[in-house]
């Protein structure tokens, strides 16, 4: 057998430990700027720029039960041209439907949402908010026209990102400048997304008109002949080619929560569809009151002015 050797006695020296403090993230902007991180994080008299925010923007799209076949296909419209939205089943539309959204957009991992309600399936309203804290804005939809329904001859990629433009009437007040910041954030589809293309080959445009707001979605539209070859940065020869769907968005009332909270703004010009249609029924019932009217004065005209009896009238009858 042979001895066991002895163990050295010699301390062996720990390895130093890193630096376990946690780096103060990045504060969260919409479209990834840099910015330097916060604290004294210096290497050699220089400072470290922080990792970047990727703009993660996700948005859920739903729709009401019993929605009008028009309506479903303008939704779908707008889920094909937003690559980073999610589509989810259809939900009813109660009073506690703000719960139950609010609770689904945190389970889809979303940060907003498009609802499209349908009321008596006549009236479409849209619903958009950014999700948990807000805020919310309700639209009234008019002016539906579905990509199928209008044919027309602009084609671009599916899920190529594109670039929105606002009339000059979104800075003037205040409540449009909100609504301005989030249709950008909606509707702008992130940068580097997986399901998007990485160029821009057509165009949204919102404009404001009589206080509604009009939805285009416009082809870009370049010669790619050798002769007639643009450029780069020739705006000459570029023409735009609509593409669809066209609607107009009439606000109601502006949210400071999700699907709720305290009214920041709410239209004095919006009349609701229900006393557009009363309004109209009464016309109606007003027209049939005038032609009643009129058939009880001729029935009384000709009792108080009889005919003279026809002195030829049984000239015939023997």
């Amino acid at each position: 057998m042979g001895k066991k050797r002895k163990h050295s006695e010699v301390e062996v020296a720990e390895p130093a430990k890193k630096n376990d403090a946690a780096l103060e993230r990045p504060k969260r902007t919409l479209f990834g700027w840099k910015e330097k991180a916060e604290g004294n994080e210096k290497m050699e008299g220089k400072e470290i720029d922080s990792p970047f925010f990727r703009n993660k923007e996700k948005v859920l799209v739903v729709c009401s039960r019993r929605i009008n076949y028009r309506y479903r296909h303008l939704m779908l419209n707008v889920v094909s041209l937003l690559p980073h939205c999610k589509k989810d089943n259809k939900i009813e539309s109660k009073s506690s439907k703000g719960a139950t959204l609010n609770e689904l957009i945190e389970l889809k991992s979303c940060s907003s949402c498009l609802f499209f309600e349908c009321r008596k399936h006549k009236d479409l309203y849209l619903w958009m908010a950014k999700c948990p804290n807000g805020p919310s804005v309700k639209f009234l939809v008019n002016a539906v026209h579905t990509m199928e329904e209008l044919k027309l001859t602009g084609n671009h990629l599916q899920g190529s990102r594109p670039i929105l433009t606002f009339s000059a009437n979104f800075d003037k007040d205040t409540h449009w400048k909100l609504l301005k910041e989030m249709i950008t954030q909606i509707f702008a589809i992130p940068k580097g997304h997986r399901k998007s293309k990485p160029y821009h080959d057509h165009v949204f445009v919102f404009s404001i008109v009589d206080d509604h707001i009009w939805f285009r979605n416009y082809q870009i539209s370049v010669p790619h002949n050798e002769s007639d070859k643009l450029a780069r940065g020739g705006l000459d020869k570029m023409t735009l080619v609509e593409v669809g769907p066209r609607f107009c968005l009439n606000p109601i009332k502006i949210f400071g929560g999700s699907f709720g909270g305290p009214t920041l703004y709410e239209n004095p010009f919006y009349v609701s569809p229900n006393e557009i249609r009363a309004l109209q029924k009464k016309k109606k019932a007003g027209k049939y009151v005038k032609k009643v009217k009129a058939k009880t004065r001729r029935k009384m005209h000709e009792l108080s002015n009889p005919l003279e009896p026809d002195e030829f009238a049984d000239m015939w009858k023997e």
